[in-house]
């Protein structure tokens, strides 16, 4: 079985759905560990609640590689082979990217390339789009930017704010990183360029 290990620096909604596909039996996989770089995360106290292997290592004037050293090392310590960042509000430096290759997820509420960066919710109302949504990408060394495994289109409405859109897109967002984990640990891709491409059949 395949081992995930959950980055998240928040609440850890996106968690919290892939916790219960794990535990109704809808991802074939095990949640090996959950890491925050803040303590006051409230990922982590829903992790300890699961009963699952939660762990802090705080970021807080460390430099980025030392602190990702350190994560990576609980990473390989809880034997990871998939990487989800849930929330996970820090850049990722080149060294860690390099150890996970095209073993690594995030989750995006926009349609990238539209509206990376924060507040990616805001910006698409501001902007005035007529749909936004959500992405699961691969992470490389820049900033939401990997190839894109799974996207969902949400509708923004004329009465939205970035509140309400955000609900709704959070939804999506619930179902499509599932969808993408599966996708990546049944191995149902290959890629090519900036191209994921499902395998004949899959």
């Amino acid at each position: 079985m395949n081992n995930l290990g959950i980055l998240l620096s928040g609440r850890g909604s996106n968690f919290e759905a892939i916790a219960d596909n794990v535990a109704a039996g809808k991802l074939d996989a095990n949640i090996a560990v959950v890491i925050s770089n803040r303590a006051d995360a409230g990922g982590i106290e829903s992790a300890r609640r699961r009963g699952l292997k939660a762990l802090v290592v705080p970021s807080k004037g460390k430099p980025r590689e030392q602190h990702d050293r350190e994560v990576v090392a609980a990473l390989r310590e809880h034997q990871v082979d998939l990487v989800c960042l849930a929330g996970y509000m820090r850049l990722l430096s080149p060294w860690f990217v390099q150890q996970f290759p095209n073993r690594i997820l995030n989750i995006h509420p926009a349609l990238l390339p539209a509206f990376p960066g924060l507040e990616a919710q805001k910006q698409a109302v501001d902007y005035g789009v007529k749909v936004s949504g959500c992405t699961v990408h691969f992470v490389d060394t820049d900033l939401d930017h990997g190839a894109i495994l799974v996207q969902k289109v949400v509708p923004v409405l004329d009465s939205d704010d970035e509140h309400a859109l955000a609900a709704r897109i959070l939804e999506q967002e619930h179902i499509a990183y599932s969808e993408a984990i599966r996708m990546v640990l049944e191995g149902r891709f290959t890629v090519e360029g900036r191209r994921v491409v499902m395998k004949p059949g899959a």
